[in-house]
């Protein structure tokens, strides 16, 4: 793992005995010793402290926040424009066949725009972003700060602790507060269905503050392991997976984050790579679709497992995208595409795992409740 990068927690998580691995091209933690079901426990029952540090964070500047807006619209299907100051927003780039890029989070900040992207992605993404948007606007990497992500229902008691005004926040606000003497670019949301917050802060003052967080007794580290188990049972993406460059925002079912005003017939509508595509599966449906799927058994399936209408069909309809055990629900859960035909919540399926058919049935998502502040 010589050629790997380290975030600037690496220390601080061999410290706490983390099982380390790569992901993106970083050194990163797995697990600690508590281990993967009881870190995604911990974190639903009371806060989780994640280094998502490796993902990338870039400032987009302009004459103004409308300049900005405007210039980032052509790339992203969504109402940037309209958004309030201290308020952040989930979108994606498309790309000229109506494909995901990459998802990403993004904010207005008042005189900028905040971005964070996702880590395999971000070299391309500040690339797209440099060739599509400069000189008329300034794109800039922001390397010298670290990114915690504290999650849970105790998140807020505990960042509260450090600055009051965190508990004021509500879900999707953005605001600088001042932790422990750091200022922190924060927003109130996360990757888990938890509350919590994600936290921007200097790189060189990341293993303190990462630390008086841990020594709050409803703090624990929290691992890669978890966090992928934490964001199925939420029903959210991992781009890669369950969204990549050839699956639309319709097939995707992520409509929900293209507003009205860019919608087909809507006052901004279309002006964004592979319109056309989305603008068509809006106004008529996709073929395929993204679903929840709930093994009947006991078995996890995974990622990769192909679908079938029934027990005995020779063509498939579809397959897992990501899949594995629920500790929250106590039992399997997968989300994966099929046919439109297939996707309607309910509908028992069969997957193929070790040259075997076994029933699902398409679930609603999210498999537990949301618990965001709103």
């Amino acid at each position: 793992m010589t050629d790997l990068k380290k975030t600037p927690l690496h220390a601080l998580h061999v410290s706490l005995g983390a099982k380390m691995v790569p992901f993106a091209g970083y050194e990163m933690p797995v697990q600690y010793p508590l281990g993967v079901m009881k870190e995604h426990l911990h974190t639903r029952a009371h806060a989780g402290l994640f280094d998502v540090s490796h993902m990338g964070q870039v400032i987009i500047k302009g004459a103004s926040y409308a300049a900005a807006a405007a210039g980032l619209e052509r790339l992203i299907p969504v109402d940037i424009l309209d958004l309030a100051e201290g308020r952040q927003r989930y979108g994606f780039f498309t790309n000229a066949d109506g494909g995901i890029a990459d998802d990403l989070m993004l904010a207005n900040r008042g005189d900028h725009m905040f971005v964070v992207v996702n880590a395999a992605c971000k070299a391309a993404d500040i690339a797209h972003l440099k060739a599509a948007l400069e000189p008329e606007l300034t794109v800039t990497e922001i390397t010298d700060r670290a990114l915690l992500a504290l999650q849970g229902p105790a998140a807020e008691s505990v960042l509260a602790t450090l600055d009051p005004r965190a508990a004021k926040m509500r879900f999707m606000d953005v605001a600088t507060l001042d932790l422990d003497g750091v200022p922190a670019w924060v927003s109130r949301s996360g990757y888990t269905g938890e509350d919590g917050y994600e936290i921007s802060i200097p790189a060189r003052d990341a293993p303190r503050i990462a630390q008086v967080l841990l020594d709050h007794p409803a703090v624990a580290p929290i691992g890669l392991g978890a966090r992928d188990s934490l964001r199925l049972e939420a029903g959210l993406c991992l781009y890669g997976h369950d969204i990549d460059a050839t699956t639309s925002p319709v097939e995707g079912a992520l409509t929900w984050a293209i507003q009205k005003v860019r919608r087909p017939s809507g006052a901004r509508a279309g002006g964004y790579p592979g319109a056309d595509r989305i603008a068509a599966e809006m106004e008529n449906g996709a073929a395929r679709k993204r679903v929840g799927l709930m093994p009947q058994g006991r078995a996890p399936m995974r990622e990769g497992v192909v679908l079938f209408a029934d027990a005995d069909a020779t063509d498939p309809i579809g397959m897992i995208t990501s899949g594995g055990f629920g500790p929250t629900v106590g039992k399997p859960v997968a989300m994966g595409y099929v046919a439109a035909a297939h996707a309607t919540v309910g509908t028992q399926i069969f997957g193929e795992l070790r040259g075997k058919r076994q029933a699902l049935t398409v679930a609603p998502m999210p498999f537990t409740p949301a618990n965001f502040k709103r």
